[in-house]
C-alpha cells in the first residue's frame, strides 16, 4: 500500500479525531493495523500466507468506492455497507460439498438414532436441528440436507449461518457449478437439476452481481438444489463472536469444521461454550479432526471415534 501518498496519510479529520487515533504514529496504513481491525470485528485473525489477500482486498473495496485506503478507513466505523462489502472480500467464502463424510455419516446416523426415539416417546421433539456454523457459500449445509433426505427423513432443520452476506446471499441461491457437482454421492445426485439458459437469478435479490454475470455466462454447467429440499434449510448472516444465538432453538447436532483455526484460544474457548449453550442435552458439537483437541468442558464428553472429533452433551 505504499502508493498512498504521505500526505493522505497525514490528513487528520479534527471533527473525528479518535477514528485517527490509531494513525498518530505511523507513517502509513500497513497490513498489521488492518489485520487488527479485522481481528476486532469479526475475531479472525488472519494468517501471514494471506497477507497479500488482505491487501487486495482492501484495495478493491476502496477503488471499488473511488477512495484512498485512508479514505476507506475512515468510513468504515459509520458505514456498514462499505464495512461488510470489505469482510466479504477478505473471506474466503469457499467450500465443498461432502467435505468430511465420516462427520456428514455420523450426523446421518444421529438423525436417524433421533427419529426412532420419537416415534416412541412423545416428550422428544420430532424436528432434528442441525446448525452448520461459518457454513461459508452453503456446501456443507446442503450436504447434510441431501445426506437426510437420502435416507427418506423429513422432520428435519436445517440451519446455515456465516459473518460473509455474500456468502450468504450464494448459499441461498443454491446454485452451483458442474465441478462441483462431482462431488456429490451418487445417491444425492437425485436433489440437484441443471439450470437452463433461461433460469437467471433475480438481479434486485443478490447482494453480488458477479453472481449474476457467472451464472449468465455460465450457465449450462450450473446446477440448482430441488426447491423440495430447499424447505428444510435456512440461512443466517451471523458472527459468532459478537452477536447472540441465531435462534432460540436448541439444537441436536452442531457442525463447526475449519473455522476455529482462524481464531485465538481463548477465542475458540468462548465459541465452543456459546455453542455448548445451543446445544440441546444429548446433542452433539462436531468439529474438524484435530481442531481445539485443548477443550476439557465439564458438561460435555468426548465421543470415541477414530475418525470425526465430536463431543456430546451431558449436562445443562
Amino acid at each position: 500500500m505504499d502508493k498512498h501518498t504521505q500526505q493522505d496519510v497525514n490528513v487528520v479529520d479534527k471533527a473525528n479525531p479518535d477514528l485517527v487515533t490509531v494513525l498518530g504514529q505511523v507513517n502509513a496504513f500497513d497490513t498489521q493495523q488492518w489485520q487488527r481491525y479485522i481481528e476486532q470485528e469479526i475475531g479472525f485473525v488472519l494468517p501471514p500466507i494471506q497477507r497479500q489477500w488482505l491487501v487486495n482486498a482492501i484495495d478493491r473495496t476502496a477503488a471499488a468506492h473511488g477512495l484512498s485506503i485512508l479514505q476507506l478507513w475512515r468510513q468504515l466505523p459509520s458505514n456498514d455497507a462499505l464495512r461488510q462489502q470489505l469482510l466479504d472480500k477478505v473471506l474466503i467464502d469457499e467450500s465443498r460439498f461432502f467435505r468430511h463424510m465420516p462427520s456428514i455419516e455420523f450426523i446421518t446416523e444421529c438423525a436417524l438414532r433421533h427419529q426412532r426415539l420419537s416415534l416412541i416417546d412423545d416428550s422428544i421433539d420430532e424436528t432434528f436441528r442441525i446448525w452448520s456454523v461459518g457454513c461459508a457459500s452453503g456446501q456443507e449445509t446442503w450436504s447434510l440436507a441431501m445426506s437426510l433426505a437420502s435416507k427418506q427423513l423429513v422432520n428435519y432443520a436445517v440451519l446455515g449461518t456465516d459473518v460473509s452476506q455474500k456468502a450468504i446471499t450464494k448459499a441461498r441461491l443454491a446454485q452451483y457449478d458442474k465441478r462441483q457437482k462431482t462431488l456429490i454421492p451418487s445417491s444425492c445426485q437425485q436433489f440437484i437439476y441443471p439450470l437452463h439458459s433461461e433460469t437467471v437469478p433475480d438481479q434486485s435479490t443478490v447482494f453480488d452481481s458477479s453472481i449474476v454475470e457467472s451464472t449468465i455466462n455460465d450457465t449450462q454447467e450450473h446446477w440448482q438444489i430441488v426447491p423440495t429440499l430447499q424447505q428444510y434449510v435456512s440461512f443466517a448472516l451471523h458472527n459468532i463472536i459478537g452477536q447472540e444465538p441465531p435462534t432460540s432453538d436448541l439444537q441436536q447436532v452442531i457442525i463447526c469444521q475449519n473455522m476455529l483455526l482462524y481464531f485465538r484460544k481463548f477465542d475458540q474457548r468462548d465459541i465452543l461454550n456459546k455453542l455448548s449453550e445451543q446445544c440441546a442435552l444429548g446433542g452433539y458439537i462436531v468439529l474438524a479432526p484435530g481442531e481445539a483437541l485443548f477443550w476439557r468442558p465439564s458438561n460435555m464428553r468426548r465421543i470415541a471415534h477414530p475418525k470425526i472429533n465430536a463431543w456430546q452433551k451431558i449436562s445443562a
